[in-house]
């Protein structure tokens, strides 16, 4: 049997050849999959397995194990002119291991997902998921947006300057037309916060690219964090990749109807925002006067991950009853079943809210999921067939 093995090369150019709506209904796909199968509905045939990662500590990493399987999805069709694959021959069972520093690095996080032959068992493929990680979370937070945020957001905010910034924000960037300015706020101006500025400035020039130190320790440093509370306060989105453990910003800075994408930490010692931010996107917690108003929400990808893992939602006594499942809102039809039609039917929520700084807001947490990083490796498996292309590297006869 051969083994196809696929590196951050190949992997960036069928990447780059999904459309927007392709990456989002990926994710609405698992997301769907996965509520479905957690709420015991029918419609959605789970054939989901997604075992508890495994942590593993190293000198220098904390090094993730993450396997899962997922019965067979509709993105599947069989590649023209191609006689290997199909919707029912698609691997679906695969496992990712990413390392994370435990110490700053500008390398990002080292990843590969290793994806099995549904009939022998055997590994079919070696796909380097360095940047799939990222791509994965930046459309699952892209779909959020459509789902709870903003329908026209002009000012969008990012704290951190690696490659999960660097895919949300082109993600974003390039759906949302109504953005005119994009602040990036980094502990320092170091080189990976500077060479993300002048990417984003080369790939949308025609909008506001703004850089800030959130740790400035020079004579400036009163104006520099005027600079970033006004930067924060303007905001409509707000997109959190950090490691850190404590709040980033106050609730105080941000504004009613801001959309807030918590993606950096994974462990309940870990917080981006504060709890009383927290506290704003659940229902109980909002005045009556603003229940006539786009309803605040707390999206999740899996309330059982975030209930042991989400160090924000820990530190404010979030119950799972208080969290909504990002699969819960996805659109399905009468059937109970996500299809192209229903999800393309997808409005997003209304921008005509009123100002104020201590109304609702949406936040999506995510720590991700296995069965995220199953499809992706999919449907960039499926796609090197479909594009009729030589990728990567084929190992002929490497279990026999």
């Amino acid at each position: 049997m051969s083994l196809l093995v696929l590196s951050a090369t190949d992997v960036d150019e069928i990447a780059a050849t999904f459309t927007l709506d392709e990456l989002q209904y990926l994710m609405a796909q698992v997301f769907a999959r996965l509520s479905s199968s957690s709420a015991g509905l029918q419609g959605l045939d789970s054939g989901i397995s997604m075992p508890p990662r495994i942590s593993l500590q190293t000198d220098s990493h904390t090094t993730l194990f993450m396997p899962a399987h997922i019965g067979p999805l509709p993105f599947a069709e069989k590649a023209s002119g191609s006689s290997g694959s199909s919707g029912d021959q698609l691997v679906k069972t695969a496992i990712k291991v990413v390392s994370v520093p435990t110490k700053d690095s500008s390398k990002g996080l080292p990843s590969t997902t290793l994806m099995l032959d549904e009939n022998t068992g055997s590994v079919k493929a070696v796909i380097n998921s360095r940047k799939l990680t990222a791509l994965r979370n930046a459309a699952s937070s892209l779909l959020s947006t459509n789902l709870a945020g903003p329908a026209e957001p002009r000012s969008i905010v990012v704290f951190g300057a690696g490659q999960q910034i660097d895919a949300h924000l082109d993600l974003h960037l390039r759906y949302f037309a109504s953005i005119t300015t994009c602040t990036i706020i980094n502990r320092t101006l170091n080189d990976r916060a500077i060479s993300l500025r002048v990417k984003m400035a080369s790939r949308f020039p025609h909008l506001q690219i703004n850089l800030i130190s959130s740790t400035s320790h020079t004579d400036d440093s009163t104006q520099n964090r005027n600079l970033l509370e006004h930067a924060v306060k303007s905001a409509d989105i707000i997109i959190c990749a950090t490691s850190s453990t404590d709040p980033l910003f106050p609730s105080s800075w941000v504004k009613n109807g801001c959309h807030i994408i918590l993606i950096g930490s994974y462990k309940p010692t870990m917080r981006e925002i504060d709890k009383a931010l927290v506290l704003r996107s659940i229902p109980s917690q909002i005045r009556d006067k603003y229940i006539s108003k786009p309803f605040p929400i707390l999206l999740v990808d899996s309330r059982e991950a975030c209930s042991h893992e989400a160090g924000e939602l820990i530190d404010a006594q979030v119950t799972p009853s208080q969290m909504t499942e990002i699969g819960d809102i996805i659109p399905k039809n009468s059937n109970n079943t996500l299809s192209r039609d229903s999800y393309l039917d997808l409005q997003p929520r209304s921008s005509d809210i009123e100002d104020g700084y201590e109304g609702p807001v949406s936040i999506f947490k995510s720590v991700g999921i296995g069965l995220q990083d199953v499809v992706i490796a999919s449907a960039i498996f499926e796609k090197t067939h479909r594009l009729g292309r030589k990728f990567g590297t084929l190992v002929q006869n490497y279990d026999i």
